[in-house]
């Protein structure tokens, strides 16, 4: 994930460059002058999607709307550190993440605005925050990615547990420092325990030693290319591969977990509306737009996303198992929580 975003500051439009020159000139404000003669708005979002993602739907939005939005990508628990850090003072408007606990972080800290109950009602009360301050906006399913020329089918474990067995000591890749991988650590303490979790967690850091990558990319892109036989992602990941290098350059597959198996994990992304946003009417409109039937058509049927949309009834065109047909632990977004058991507990695995 930290490839693919890492700092990035970007302005939208000339108009957004019209705004940042006003407020540089002290106009105090955040409207300005377009080349038409109206008045355009300007938000700021602090983007930890994935760009593929973010760019249409921003572009579609401004096309839309006239708002101009600057877009600042940093990984989600990066973003999320920096908003507290910045307090009331941040120039985020809108945070939109691809997991939920980073969302939860900041509900728990009182820095997210209630969502408009009309947004709220395009996605499935069980992809939203539990208090209301975030909504759902799209999914990710964990599953297993292998190269057939280095694991037979047959051998793939069926639980997520079975990764700790030492018969994949050397064939195992992992993406520890992933956001991605915290809802699963997650969903495995809250199946088994702390101490279970813990002897989990190391037996996998051992049997991935000299195979631990930075995010999902490199493990997908390791097991493609025969450097390890198998590792957890999100499966988009692996139709994002394929789109990108073609069919016949695909040397791995993706397979489930047995159903309801605590590494068989949905993951939410949304977003939010800071409290401290001083453009709440324009932030609330772009999470309007994003559970709306053109945005979710966009993230299901006209971009490289390969994440499941999951409001105002959109379903995706792409290959993927359909997400009503998966079969997931059931864990809830609550219980997911804020991710500060996974990272706790990765900490004491020496993963972190």
């Amino acid at each position: 994930m930290a490839a693919r975003r890492r700092g990035s500051i970007r302005l939208l439009t000339l108009t957004g460059l019209a705004i940042v020159a006003c407020l540089l000139a002290g106009c105090g404000n955040a409207l300005s002058v377009s080349s038409n003669g109206s008045s355009a708005q300007s938000i700021t979002l602090y983007s930890g999607q994935h760009p593929q993602t973010t760019d249409k739907l921003v572009a579609a939005f401004e096309k839309q709307t006239g708002i101009t939005v600057r877009i600042r990508s940093d990984d989600e628990d990066v973003l999320a550190q920096q908003i507290v850090a910045e307090g009331s003072r941040s120039p985020a408007d809108v945070i939109y993440t691809e997991n939920s606990p980073a969302l939860e972080f900041l509900q728990g800290r009182g820095l997210l605005a209630p969502v408009d109950k009309s947004t709220l009602t395009e996605t499935p009360a069980k992809y939203n925050s539990p208090q209301g301050d975030w909504v759902g906006v799209s999914a990710r399913v964990s599953v297993l990615v292998y190269n057939p020329s280095l694991i037979k089918a047959s051998q793939l474990p069926t639980s997520v547990m079975q990764l700790a067995d030492a018969k994949y000591r050397g064939k195992l890749a992992l993406a520890a420092g992933e956001t991605d991988f915290q809802p699963i650590v997650t969903s495995v303490l809250r199946a088994h325990g702390r101490a279970a979790t813990v002897r989990w967690l190391q037996a996998i850091k051992a049997n991935a030693a000299g195979h631990i990558y930075p995010d999902n990319e490199t493990i997908t892109s390791q097991v493609n290319r025969g450097a390890a036989a198998l590792g957890i992602i999100n499966e988009y990941y692996w139709y994002r591969l394929r789109a990108e290098i073609g069919a016949a350059s695909i040397h791995s597959k993706i397979t489930h977990f047995a159903p309801r198996d605590p590494g068989y994990v949905i993951d939410v992304s949304g977003a939010a509306v800071l409290k401290s946003s001083t453009h709440q009417a324009a932030a609330q409109r772009f999470l309007a737009f994003l559970v709306s039937k053109p945005a979710q058509e966009i993230i299901g049927r006209d971009s490289l996303s390969y994440e499941y949309p999951i409001a105002s009834g959109v379903t995706t065109a792409a290959p993927e198992t359909p997400l009503r047909e998966l079969q997931p632990d059931p864990i809830t977004i609550a219980e997911l929580g804020d991710g500060s058991a996974a990272i706790s507990l990765l900490r004491q695995a020496g993963l972190l």
